[in-house]
């Protein structure tokens, strides 16, 4: 697929996507998100890629949907989430590698959503998020309903989803909602060296942590520890379980391939 409304790069075992609709704040039609859901699969059969980084241009993450569209005649809210937002959000979750997203703008509505539904957000000082959804009479969707109160709880969860207040990069970092808050300048340099970092580590094992957390969601202690179980013997048949090993005992880096 040639890409018109997203940018996509790799480079050194990272593949960056970024948003590229800044007339727009970034807000997803139709075209955008199936070029986002096409670059997801891409990164997930290129051996080479190693981890993500999903981020905007211009002044917004996302604004969330473009409601020109949404409101086209024959449009039907429905076929938007079952053909653009939950392949996105399913897909940034069973993605078996990990995704950071950077946060440099307002993330609003799905928006706000995808960006917690990546592993590890960072946020622009500057950035906010809103459940903007009440305000247009629709209620949280992309997984928010699911991801949020998870992360900071039914109330909170509530209250933000209820009242669509804007929650500051600060105080989302201070709930749990992200990972890190870091100044403008430096949001890009420090996503770029988080997702270098982390192509640079035991991708396999980091895929199946990701893998356990999110099975966790749905069972008990019982059942995870035999989730546990069961991804722990994968891991510890790995390569990098074996290098990791060995670059310990000789005190040496260990150079780590995903295997």
């Amino acid at each position: 697929m040639a890409y018109e409304k997203i940018l996509f790069t790799v480079a050194d075992g990272v593949a960056t996507i970024t948003l590229n609709r800044p007339e727009k704040l970034n807000s997803f039609d139709r075209a955008l998100s199936l070029e986002v859901i096409d670059a997801l699969d891409r990164v997930k059969d290129d051996a080479t890629v190693r981890a993500v980084v999903l981020t905007g241009a211009g002044r917004a993450f996302s604004a969330g949907q473009d409601l020109a569209e949404a409101m086209a005649p024959g449009t039907k809210i429905q076929d938007i989430l079952t053909t653009q937002y939950n392949p996105i959000v399913r897909r940034l979750r069973a993605l078996p590698k990990p995704v950071v997203a950077a946060v440099n703008g307002v993330a609003a509505g799905a928006g706000a959503n995808i960006a917690y539904a990546c592993d590890l957000t960072l946020a622009a000082e500057s950035a906010n998020f809103i459940q903007s959804f009440i305000n247009i009479g629709l209620i949280p969707d992309s997984g928010g309903t699911y991801t949020v109160p998870r992360l900071v709880g039914r109330q909170r969860a509530f209250g933000q989803m209820i009242l669509a207040p804007k929650v500051s990069a600060h105080e989302a970092e201070a709930q749990g909602l992200i990972w890190r808050c870091v100044p403008d300048s430096e949001l890009m340099n420090e996503a770029n060296a988080l997702a270098a970092r982390l192509a640079g580590m035991p991708t396999k094992a980091i895929a199946l942590t990701k893998q356990a957390l999110e099975r966790g969601e749905h069972g008990t202690l019982d059942s995870q520890l035999d989730v546990e179980n069961e991804l722990q013997t994968i891991a510890g048949a790995s390569h990098d379980y074996n290098e990791g090993v060995q670059a310990f005992l000789e005190k040496r880096k260990p150079n780590y391939t995903g295997a």
